[in-house]
């Protein structure tokens, strides 16, 4: 789609007139889908599974139109040499046969796909990007992106090394951009009851938090961890970017990524954006943080081909004295524990000292969570109210900082005391200078 290239002034300069979401009248829009010069143009950068996930999200929303993709990998599969294929090349073909009666009539001209993410955020023509590559590809994608005056949707862990997630959150404060992670619990109702019956005190003042995630892999996918040549169609520098180039093994690429440090943070920071996230939501610290952080009996893979932690437990000490256990020894999900109660959610489930309280009429107190009830969508909400997602970056940011710190505790071998508003590890300069370290390969930098 080519749209005036005066779409995004419109939709940035909106918010000054308006208090309230933006509604376009039916008489403009018409029935149905909204006319293409009203639609929010959306590309997709990376089509893995959360990628190829999202396209079809996107391609399924009226108010969005799909209109660019970019994957480094043409067409591969996931896992065997079998099933879904993805990449560039079934991300195009799953677009243009969602569009294909456009096409037919005339309206929709196609949609493009690029290998290099440079090219894509560039386009005059798009008002938001996805952002859903390996970890350690989120922030420099992300802030070419918001630099080319884009909005963002990026999925968790918002970034790979802390000083990513600074600069990431503090470029989107700059942009004025919309930013949102995809850290989609927050957009789920048990979430949000949960989390409004720990910030309205009923399980009584809280001291304790549990949240577990999934522990580590500790060996390589059988058949798929020897070296081999490097694909066709890969470009396979491109796809390690500014992370060391490793010799390519399949069980260490695709989904498998996150299992070494150089591409992903482990299942820690694959599932940190999520759990602990809500924790954070629970406590009211989506700014701020603890101020003690210890890495305890973390267990690491019998193979070298993965390092990333397999058992761990990341001890987080609050200034109002809640003490928080991030563990792979605890039950998955988050629990707030007080002095007269407890409440307990993961995906499906949810689980209280007083069943009352779940009920999505009960009056749980004066605090009301952001409410939410689907997450891309709240999304493109908030490009045309120009109001804060319910995901935005610098609470991402903050929701993963216990997973950062934890790591260098384990580097260091001993506990860090935290300044979360001046985010530097205190009495520690060694342990805050490996924190803040940003070692990219060649010529790639965050400025």
């Amino acid at each position: 789609m080519n749209r005036p290239l005066n779409r995004r002034r419109f939709l940035k300069s909106s918010a000054a007139a308006i208090a309230a979401p933006m509604v376009i009248p039916a008489s403009v829009l018409g029935r149905g889908r909204p006319a293409p010069s009203e639609r929010i143009t959306v590309g997709v950068i990376g089509l893995g599974g959360n990628g190829s996930g999202a396209l079809i999200n996107f391609l399924g929303n009226t108010e969005a139109q799909v209109v660019a993709i970019c994957d480094p990998h043409d067409n591969h599969f996931r896992d065997k040499q079998s099933g879904r294929k993805y990449g560039r090349e079934p991300g195009r073909e799953t677009v243009e046969k969602r569009y294909g009666e456009g096409k037919a009539s005339g309206v929709y001209k196609g949609c493009d796909d690029y290998v290099d993410f440079r090219e894509i955020c560039s386009r005059d023509d798009i008002d938001a990007l996805v952002v859903a590559t390996p970890d350690h590809w989120h922030a420099l994608i992300t802030l070419e992106a918001l630099r080319n005056g884009k909005d963002v949707y990026c999925e968790k862990p918002v970034t790979h090394l802390f000083s990513e997630g600074q600069a990431v959150y503090r470029e989107v404060q700059k942009q004025k951009a919309i930013f949102q992670t995809g850290s989609q619990q927050r957009s789920e109702t048990r979430f949000r009851i949960a989390v409004e019956v720990a910030l309205n005190e009923l399980i009584g003042k809280i001291h304790t938090v549990e949240v577990g995630l999934p522990s580590g892999h500790s060996t390589p996918a059988t058949g798929q961890d020897q070296v081999i040549e490097i694909p066709s169609g890969l470009d396979y520098d491109l796809w390690c970017g500014p992370s060391e180039s490793l010799p390519y093994i399949p069980a260490r690429h695709h989904r498998n990524w996150r299992w070494h440090l150089s591409y992903g943070g482990g299942q820690i920071m694959d599932w940190i954006g999520h759990h602990n996230d809500i924790a954070h939501w629970g406590l009211g610290m989506d700014h701020s943080g603890p101020e003690k952080v210890e890495a305890i009996g973390w267990t690491y893979p019998k193979t070298e081909i993965y390092n990333a932690p397999v058992d761990y437990e990341i001890r987080s000490t609050f200034p109002n004295g809640v003490v928080s256990t991030i563990s792979s020894k605890n039950r998955r999900g988050t629990k707030w524990i007080g002095e007269e109660g407890w409440v307990y959610v993961d995906r499906g489930k949810i689980e209280c000292s007083n069943r009352e309280w779940l009920q999505e009429k009960y009056d749980r107190g004066a605090i009301n969570a952001y409410q939410s009830n689907n997450h891309r969508q709240n999304f493109l909400d908030c490009i045309r109210s120009r109001e804060a997602c319910i995901a935005p970056a610098e609470t991402a940011h903050r929701s993963i900082t216990p997973g950062h710190l934890g790591y260098i505790s384990e580097i260091v071998g001993r506990p860090l005391k935290w300044d979360a508003k001046t985010e530097t590890v205190i009495g520690d300069a060694n342990a805050d200078q490996l924190l803040k370290a940003v070692n990219y390969r060649g010529s790639w930098s965050l400025g």
